[in-house]
């Protein structure tokens, strides 16, 4: 006696609405997950990356900013000094001037025509590198940057830099100046002869 047979369950057939195409769970998952993961992805670059203001400087003393050595100069400065981009500066620039962020939003700031520092005379120390001579003056109390004066080019250099960054844009910078500027003998001031202290 043979068993009646069983309707098919309507759950095993291909038009049921209950069933579904494994391809499509699949892929159900993997877009919530791909979109997480890209913005995670989006966050972290953002943050590597952040969006840098333009740099604003002020105007000082500089009578050769625009002479033929500082436009060749500042036509021909890196993108980058070390870890420090290239930045883009606020209108109306001052001449013969430019400037690099990084992701902390430090500055260096080239100042190219620059007048002779008072404080660079005969007796200053002087620190050669890549054939270019510096004079550093330390930032004063609530500076934290100093400024490194290149003394032996036809015209004087000005770098400012933030303590604590190592040689490397001290270094781009040498370079640069020493493609672009011929050396020259140094002029500094005549050493300050002491004033006598009268006595009382």
């Amino acid at each position: 006696m043979t068993e009646p047979t069983q309707p098919p369950d309507s759950t095993d057939t291909e038009d049921s609405p209950t069933r579904r195409n494994p391809a499509l769970i699949a892929a159900a998952v993997a877009l919530p997950v791909a979109t997480v993961v890209g913005i995670v992805v989006a966050a972290v670059m953002a943050g590597k990356n952040p969006v840098l203001e333009p740099v604003a400087l002020g105007t000082v003393p500089a009578a050769a900013a625009g002479s033929p050595e500082c436009a060749s100069l500042v036509g021909s400065l890196p993108k980058q000094l070390g870890d420090f981009d290239r930045a883009e500066l606020v209108d109306p620039a001052p001449e013969g001037a430019a400037a690099w962020q990084n992701v902390d939003a430090q500055e260096i700031v080239l100042r190219c025509g620059v007048d002779r520092p008072g404080e660079f005379n005969a007796a200053s120390a002087l620190q050669v590198i890549d054939g270019v001579q510096w004079f550093e003056i330390p930032g004063g109390e609530g500076l934290d940057a100093s400024t490194w004066f290149a003394v032996d080019r036809g015209v004087y250099v000005a770098l400012t830099v933030p303590y604590g960054l190592g040689p490397s844009p001290l270094q781009d910078a040498s370079g640069a100046v020493a493609a672009a500027l011929e050396a020259k003998p140094i002029d500094p001031a005549a050493v300050p002869v002491p004033v006598p202290v009268p006595n009382p």
